[in-house]
């Protein structure tokens, strides 16, 4: 992992929210999912910052926001110092050079009926960068190298190939237009386990050599630990703690990230039975009623009278970490 410099991105109080309707013809509004309600962090140039959390937190519309590839209901988004949040059309396409996804489904996110070729190159092509076609092809050909592939490689289909090399031909493609924040959407959870490690010592190989910056999205706590220089975790459309890998890991501080460390299962059967872990009890409350005050309160084992109706805010620590909860107040 490379050492951060300065801020290549900053979310601030980002909300998505989707209008729920009801009607036909004519349409009426009776509520709305908030995805995501309010999410702040800072991302370094040259870091890894993992965006943790359960399936439906808004992980995922996080990062499509901001790309922009959704929505932004509120919030500022600043990208290399310029916000992006209001642009369209040529403006925004031209900062979409600098950001690039790479999505969670290698089989769903390549087109089956183009070559290799022809789906890396097609970045290059929407953007007119690589000169002419003979160059264009040249350049292919040395993202597929640089990415573990082969160059005669290029001429195949998708379904030529496994899992695991065609999440590499889409990070050569993310590749393609030299970006500087590569979003990455649940990358490795589509893969065999065998094959996980190799992509993810693959993303930290091409950050060193390219100084790419990371915002890595996952669930697999195991993962984001082995590749994150810092981790964010969200619930139900909010953060409630940021902080070192190392010390998240070392002592958490929200009952949420407690128990989502806790549930990480431990090889050795003696000390899984000896540890003292209690799940998390309850499911995930509707995005679209989320309870009053803090979120997490109907499933916490600390929960006191004031988490019921105070909403706590993202509030730093003396460590440099920052956490929302009552617990710790600052």
């Amino acid at each position: 992992m490379s050492e951060p410099t300065d801020t290549i991105l900053q979310v601030e109080n980002l909300k998505v929210h989707f209008p729920v309707t009801q009607g036909i013809v004519i349409k009426k509004e009776v509520g709305r999912v908030r995805a995501v309600d309010g999410v702040s962090f800072t991302l370094k140039r040259g870091e890894t910052l993992g965006l943790v959390g359960e399936s439906g937190c808004g992980k995922s519309t996080t990062g499509l926001a901001i790309l922009r590839m959704l929505p932004v209901t509120e919030g500022r988004i600043l990208f290399e110092d310029e916000d992006i949040a209001p642009m369209e059309g040529r403006q925004l396409r031209a900062m979409r050079r600098r950001m690039q996804m790479v999505y969670q489904d290698p089989y769903g996110s390549l087109n089956p009926r183009m070559t290799v070729d022809d789906i890396v190159s097609e970045p290059l092509e929407v953007h007119g960068l690589g000169g002419t076609k003979a160059e264009r092809r040249e350049k292919v050909s040395a993202l597929l190298e640089l990415v573990g592939l082969r160059r005669d490689m290029g001429s195949r289909y998708p379904h030529e190939f496994s899992g695991g090399q065609r999440q590499r031909i889409g990070i050569a493609r993310a590749l393609a237009v030299e970006p500087a924040l590569v979003i990455c959407d649940e990358p490795v959870s589509a893969l065999d386990v065998s094959i996980q490690a190799q992509v993810v010592n693959l993303f930290e190989e091409l950050q060193e050599r390219l100084g790419l910056s990371y915002l890595f999205i996952a669930h697999d706590l195991a993962v984001v630990r082995q590749i994150s220089d810092r981790i964010a975790v969200m619930y139900l459309g909010r953060i409630v703690e940021i902080a070192t890998r190392d010390a998240l890991y070392r002592e958490p501080l929200h009952p949420y990230t407690q128990a989502l460390l806790g549930a990480i299962p431990i090889p050795d059967p003696e000390i899984e039975k000896a540890r003292d872990f209690q799940p998390i009890v309850g499911e995930v409350p509707s995005a679209m009623r989320p309870p009053e005050g803090c979120r997490f309160h109907p499933r916490c084992p600390h929960a006191m009278a004031k988490c019921k109706v105070e909403l706590p805010p993202l509030v730093e620590m003396a460590d440099g970490r920052a956490v929302a909860c009552h617990l710790h107040p600052g």
